[in-house]
């Protein structure tokens, strides 16, 4: 048995009988006594139960409110790229204000995210920090999930509403369509009127199709958008292919401007680009959409940043308002959107200052 499905059947048990002995859970899990005092060790120091002598008792509320110190749970569908910003974002909110973060990672799967809320939930959190796995596009299957956590939720990221859940949610998300805006905005300042993009299949590109759609419009540039998947890495033939066949519709379509979600995506077509003789950015502008690696790139990418520090922060700081009021809903809900910034670098040619 793996140390997670152990930990998850000791806190199971934890939450039926309130206390545990050692001997107890070395009967149950069919484990040493010392693997069982390691995983209390490890469940203690995430603050998922107190350790006592001779086995482990289980976290109540009232244990993470204690002395003013709440502990909040912080769901994500990921804990790298784009979330370890927002992640560190809550964290450092929390440390500010004495709180305590217990962390779920739901991988972008709905059963397991389930799983996560229920683990966190099961440990006494006071209140929930959430970004679903499934986004806003498909905010019918989320349904009624939310409706059943009873602690204060703050939602990241997503913007779930009636009638797909029964009552509306305090969330902070970023605007993506302005987002989208900044990016076309700045390749028409340029002389680019027509414009190829890139998108890959996650839940950011919901709101980026609206902001494209809705800038060209505004703007009078054209825009492509490829159906082509462009991979992250690799220098294979299927690979390179893929690359390739993007260039070409770039070339088909008369564009020398193109906007990518993700930043890897962003690098590695700047990489092939370069490897087939074209010149970044003369023959070739590229903008890339998150900006957590794109400084990094061979070419340095100017990029579309969302503020995912402040988001995780904000949110964080939102849902500790709310439970030191001893309410859920001591204030009217509120919907916040945070504008990102394009952050110019060596990818369009212009060097100046990041445009809000």
């Amino acid at each position: 048995m793996l140390a997670p499905e152990r930990h998850e059947l000791i806190l199971r048990s934890l939450r039926r009988h309130g206390r545990l002995r050692v001997a107890e859970l070395v009967a149950e899990l069919g484990v040493s006594a010392i693997t069982v005092r390691r995983d209390l060790a490890e469940l203690d120091s995430a603050g998922l139960l107190r350790r006592v002598h001779g086995g482990a008792l289980g976290i109540t509320s009232a244990d993470h409110t204690a002395g003013g110190r709440p502990t909040i749970g912080i769901v994500v569908p990921s804990a790298a790229t784009y979330y370890s910003d927002v992640i560190r974002g809550a964290q450092a909110m929390a440390d500010r204000h004495g709180a305590r973060l217990v962390l779920g990672v739901s991988s972008y799967d709905a059963t397991i995210e389930q799983e996560r809320i229920d683990k966190v939930l099961g440990a006494g959190v006071t209140g929930l920090l959430l970004s679903t796995a499934l986004g806003d596009a498909d905010a019918d299957k989320v349904g009624s999930r939310l409706d059943d956590i009873e602690v204060p939720l703050v939602l990241m990221e997503r913007a779930f509403g009636f009638p797909q859940v029964a009552r509306e949610y305090d969330y902070v998300r970023t605007d993506h369509e302005y987002g989208a805006m900044l990016a076309l905005r700045h390749f028409a300042a340029l002389g680019h009127r027509r414009i190829a993009v890139n998108l890959q299949a996650t839940v950011t590109a919901y709101w980026l199709r609206r902001g494209i759609e809705a800038a060209a419009s505004t703007l009078g540039v054209e825009v492509f958008l490829s159906p082509v998947d462009l991979p992250m890495e690799g220098k294979d033939a299927a690979t390179l292919a893929q690359l390739d066949a993007f260039l070409a519709e770039c070339e088909s379509f008369g564009t020398h401007a193109v906007l990518i979600h993700s930043d890897e995506h962003a690098a590695r077509l700047v990489e092939r680009a370069m490897e087939l003789g074209l010149r970044v950015p003369e023959d070739l502008a590229v903008i890339a959409y998150n900006d957590v690696t794109a400084a990094l790139a061979v070419v340095p990418l100017t990029a579309v940043s969302p503020a995912k520090f402040i988001l995780g922060g904000t949110a964080c700081e939102l849902l500790l308002r709310r439970l030191e009021s001893g309410a859920p809903r001591p204030t009217a809900v509120q919907h916040l959107s945070l504008l990102p910034e394009l952050r110019i670098r060596s990818s369009c040619g212009a060097l100046q200052p990041a445009i809000h």
